[in-house]
Parts: C-alpha cells; structure tokens; sequence
C-alpha cells in the first residue's frame, strides 16, 4: 500500500509538470494573442488527469493511514500465504455464470439490435439467476 501512495503521489506531480511544460511549449511556440496560443483541451485534459490522480493519491493515502498496518505486499518477510485471504465459497463445477453471461449478451444484442430479443434476455437472466442461487439444494451437490 505504501508503494502504491507514492505511485499516486509521483503520478499526480508528473502530470501537473507535463500539463505546465505542454501549456509553456504552446505559448512559445505559437504566434498571436496569448488566449489563442494555449492548445486548451490538452491543458485542461492534463490537468484534470493531474487532479484526479491527486484525489486517488489522497484517497489511497488516507486508507493506508487508516488501517494501521502493514499489508503483507510491504513487508520484506511475507509470505504468498500471508497475502491470501479467504474470497468466499465458489463453485467450480457450475455452469450458472456463463448462462448469465449468455444472457447480458442477449440483453445488450437486443439493446443494439431489437427490442423484441430484450424478453429471451430477460427470461434467460431470470432462469439463470434462480439457478445459481439454488444450485445447492438439488442434485449432487445438495445439501
């Protein structure tokens, strides 16, 4: 987490002095009034990346600060155990989630092509849903 501040950090500082170096490099070389030498979409553009990587620079920090500890990815003495937490229970062997996946593809298909394809959308979610949460009360696996 600490690496990951500074990233932020140096990323937000990168990004002011580019936006600086890019409006100062436009002034130099265009000819006129100083309102119509300045490229502004870029500077504007480089500014708000510089902007919104100092708020996630000072969101991240203030995370790091919170949490009062280390993560294991900071210490030198770690081990791969140390870093993995327990994720949930999940089931390898169901099917449920591609059939959803089927499903969000005939949804969105039929946002792009027809609306008469969003129903066989909708009835597939709406199997699929209720399979994947009920899939440990039939069959081999129920309990």
């Amino acid at each position: 987490m600490r690496t990951n501040v500074g990233l932020w950090w140096v990323l937000s500082a990168f990004f002011f002095l580019v936006a600086v170096i890019y409006t100062w490099w436009n002034i130099v070389n265009n000819t006129g009034e100083l309102v119509n030498r300045i490229e502004w979409v870029g500077t504007i553009a480089l500014l708000f990346t510089s902007f919104m990587s100092l708020l996630i620079a000072f969101y991240v920090s203030r995370v790091h600060r919170a949490q009062g500890g280390e993560l294991p990815e900071d210490r030198l003495t770690a081990e791969i155990d140390d870093g993995d937490p327990e994720l949930g229970e999940f089931s390898p062997w169901s099917w449920w989630p591609i059939v959803l996946a089927f499903a969000a593809a005939i949804g969105m298909i039929g946002l792009a092509v027809g609306t008469w394809l969003m129903p066989i959308g909708i009835g597939i979610f709406v199997v699929a849903i209720v399979g994947w949460v009920y899939e440990y009360y039939r069959g081999y696996f129920a309990r």
